[in-house]
Parts: C-alpha cells; structure tokens; sequence
C-alpha cells in the first residue's frame, strides 16, 4: 500500500498513485446541476474503489454527512478502509477541523458489490490500473479502442498527463499503448454481491440523498437491485453509464418511472469518442 498527496496537504492510501489525482478531480463533479447536498444526508458511494469519493465528502462536509461506501475487491476494499479509518486522524488547523471518531460512525465500509442479486461472482482485479477493475473485463479491441481515444483526448486530461500531448504522436502512442496493456492485466477475484435494498434493510436506512454509481459496466445490475418499495427512499442519482445497447435511454426510463423528473446526461472531456457518460438524476 502507497500514499499520495491530496491537494489539501491529507495524504491518502493508494495502490497506483498516477491513478489518485485524476480520480480526485472526477469525484468532484458528482455533485453538478441539480445534485445538492448537506450536512447531515446519507450518500452510497457504490464502486468506491480506494475511497476518494468519500475522503472528499468527509472533508467538505467536515464530517457531518454519513456515507456507505462498497467495494468489492478485497486488496482494494483495503485501501478503501484504510483511508476511511485515517479520517479519524487528519488534522490540518489552517483548513479543516479537527476529526473526531464520529467519523467512524458515519462514514462505513463494505467490503461487497452491489447488484441485481446477491450471491458470489468472478471479477477481474487489475492491480496497475484499480480503477479500471470490473465485474465485465475488457477485451483486446476495447483495450486498443482506449489507446486510440486517449490519444485523441490527452490535451483534455489534468497536468501533468496533458503534457504528453507535446511529444513526436509516434511515442505518445508508444507510451499510452504500453500504460494500457500492463494496466489491463488482470487477475480473476471471487467477491460477494448484496442488493441495494438489502443493505437498506439489514442497515434500517430510511433515506438515501444521493446514491451514486461508478462500477465500471455493471451500473444497471446496481440499479436493477432496488425494490420498488425503496426507490422513495432515494432523492438523487449520479451513474457513470456505459452506453451498451442503449443503456443510457434503458437507465433515463427506469429513473423517470421511478420519479425522477430531472435527468441530465454529459460525456466528461476526457472521455469524447467513448461510450461512456454521466448521469444526473433529481427530483
């Protein structure tokens, strides 16, 4: 396990930290448009990976808001509980308060996915890029189809990636060509599976004022996962959808059945070409 630097002087537990940074920035914009927060809501952070999501959270709403965070690989879930835990131990006096151990009390971690169905199920970990690991493994073309759109987009990632964009093309293709293959080899993982509405069961949750989902291609087994009866219980979404077969539309419809009158969906800089975008859901 390795540490990084945020930019607020609190060093996080990391397992590549070339991945901390630009995870950092992405977490951020959960919160966009119509999706608000304040002291006191509850939050799952589903697919929390190293915890970056909640660290930020914790640290806006200094401690005040209670967050559910689930990953579903162990060697990551690791680093996810350590950085959880080390929130009890920050302190910078010039901008946050103290931590005190309500922090363990709201901010809790669950070493399980969530899905349409409870149960066991393979995953692929890739140690050399966490954030890309996944219920639905990427294949040789997807890998090759990222290479082409990372060059394509890498004036748009934060410094100092975007320096890249500055050398001759033929070693800016070597360079991402080899950052993409050793990333992307992964090993198999058996992790568990829980339902959104059993975890809202089994930890009596009356409310959810944000349910947010990033799980690399298995957001609508998340979604698919909560009962009816809970679905009032939830304010507001985010998910990072991959649009496969028409999974954006699939997701819009299920969340304006469900009542959500306010969805709004954009593709990040960093990812034009892709088939991936974020969604925002409100009542």
């Amino acid at each position: 396990m390795k540490s990084h630097p945020l930019d607020n002087g609190m060093k996080v537990f990391c397992l590549q930290p070339d991945e901390v940074q630009l995870t950092y920035q992405e977490v951020q914009n959960y919160l966009k448009y119509g999706i608000e927060l304040k002291a006191g809501d509850t939050v799952f952070d589903i697919g929390a990976n190293i915890g970056l999501f909640t660290v930020w959270l914790s640290h806006k709403f200094q401690g005040e808001i209670n967050i559910y965070s689930f990953e579903p690989i162990p060697e990551i879930y690791q680093v996810l509980n350590a950085n959880v835990q080390s929130l009890n131990n920050f302190n910078n006096s010039q901008n946050y308060q103290t931590y005190q151990t309500y922090q363990k009390q709201n901010a809790k971690v669950f070493n399980c996915g969530l899905a349409e169905k409870s149960g066991d199920f393979t995953f692929t970990y890739y140690p050399k890029m966490s954030v890309g690991s996944t219920a639905y493994p990427m294949n040789q073309a997807e890998i090759n189809e990222w290479q082409n759109l990372s060059v394509e987009n890498i004036q748009n990632f934060p410094p100092p990636i975007c320096y890249l964009q500055y050398l001759p093309s033929f070693l800016l293709k070597m360079i991402i060509q080899y950052k993409l293959n050793t990333g992307f080899q992964g090993k198999q993982v058996t992790c568990q599976l829980k339902t959104v509405s059993q975890i809202i069961e089994e930890s009596q949750i009356e409310k959810i004022d944000l349910l947010k989902v990033d799980v690399e291609k298995s957001e609508l087994d998340v979604l698919l996962g909560i009962e009816n009866k809970d679905w009032g219980k939830i304010k507001q979404v985010f998910v990072e959808v991959h649009d496969i077969n028409d999974r954006v539309v699939q997701i819009s419809d299920l969340l304006k059945n469900q009542g959500f009158a306010n969805i709004k969906v954009e593709q990040e800089a960093i990812l034009n070409g892709s088939d991936i975008f974020s969604l925002y859901a409100w009542r």
